[in-house]
């Protein structure tokens, strides 16, 4: 009689009001999984409007001999790789352009941050005030459009009416006007002040943030221990801040690598003076000056190539910091 009273038992692994998991809670996990690329959708459509259709625009432009013709006839001209065997088989890219290019990156690099780095040291010795005041100050050459600071630089630089030759012409150094802008070094040296100007702000306010997290303790203890300025950096200073310095080399490395207006604004450097051009100059020149889009856009692809590899370096130490 009792055990007819006794209530049901519910089935072994299973609760009573619970129910399987059905169609519904499947959906839900869906949904879930898709909404950020859902969120994701209307940016990254515009991203491939404004970014990815260009590239494959050069790419297609890149395998066709296209100039006015084609563009009056609206027709294509496939040509297959031959604007690419032009290029590199052309004396002037390995003799002018690819010096011009590399050498100045790799030059500009080193001088802005070694620069921005001492800079960055000068301010974490001052105090807070002087600190925003001068950081402020430097900001403002980073603020500086690049036109505006190319025209400033040409301006001080000029034949006839620069303060430079006025000065050394004052001290008797040189005799007369002197066009620094002919000389392919001297070109190069106006162009590499003006970038490392323009530069050195973004490499110091990053670097002094680095500089402000390193422990003062062990600064200190060092400097009791007896190790010098110089020696504290390489110790202690640089292998703190190792990440901060990669992730600060590969994007000035980006950034010089791809100069373009500091060279096309200076006089000759928009193709009168071959000798100066370097990559992207060059595609420039070659695209809308001569009027053959398709081996302008072949020197385009190779330079888009190249700072995709730097890009790639980027972001692998981007991830291994985060790895950290």
């Amino acid at each position: 009689m009792s055990s007819s009273l006794a209530p049901a038992t519910a089935p072994r692994g299973k609760t009573q009001g619970s129910s399987p998991a059905g169609p519904r809670e499947k959906k839900t996990f869906s949904v879930t999984r898709w909404r950020p690329w859902m969120l994701l959708t209307p940016a990254l459509v515009i991203l491939g409007v404004l970014l990815l259709w260009p590239l494959v625009k050069v790419a297609l432009l890149s395998f066709q001999n296209y100039g006015i013709r084609e563009i009056r006839k609206n027709s294509t001209n496939f040509i297959g790789l031959d604007n690419y065997v032009e290029a590199l088989t052309d004396p002037q890219l390995w003799k002018v352009v690819v010096p011009n290019t590399v050498g100045f990156a790799v030059v500009a690099v080193f001088t802005t941050v070694a620069f921005g780095t001492l800079v960055a040291l000068l301010l974490a010795r001052l105090g807070l005030v002087w600190r925003m005041l001068v950081g402020s100050a430097i900001m403002v050459a980073w603020a500086m459009p690049a036109v505006t600071g190319t025209y400033v630089w040409t301006w001080i630089f000029d034949a006839d009416r620069g303060i430079f030759n006025t000065a050394l012409q004052g001290m008797g150094v040189i005799d007369g006007p002197v066009n620094w802008f002919t000389n392919r070094w001297a070109f190069y040296a106006i162009v590499l002040i003006n970038v490392v100007h323009h530069g050195f702000p973004f490499v110091a306010i990053t670097i002094l943030a680095g500089l402000l997290g390193v422990p003062r303790e062990m600064l200190e203890a060092a400097e009791i221990d007896g190790a010098g300025a110089w020696r504290r950096f390489w110790k202690i200073v640089f292998p703190t801040l190792r990440p901060v310095f990669s992730v600060v080399i590969i994007l000035s490395t980006i950034w010089d690598f791809k100069v373009f207006t500091q060279v096309f604004l200076m006089p000759g450097g928009s193709g009168s003076n071959r000798s100066v051009l370097n990559l992207g100059v060059w595609s420039y020149v070659e695209s809308f000056g001569q009027n053959r889009y398709g081996f302008g856009s072949a020197l385009a692809v190779l330079l888009t190539l190249v700072l995709l590899a730097i890009t790639v370096v980027y972001i692998r130490t981007l991830l291994k910091e985060d790895q950290l």
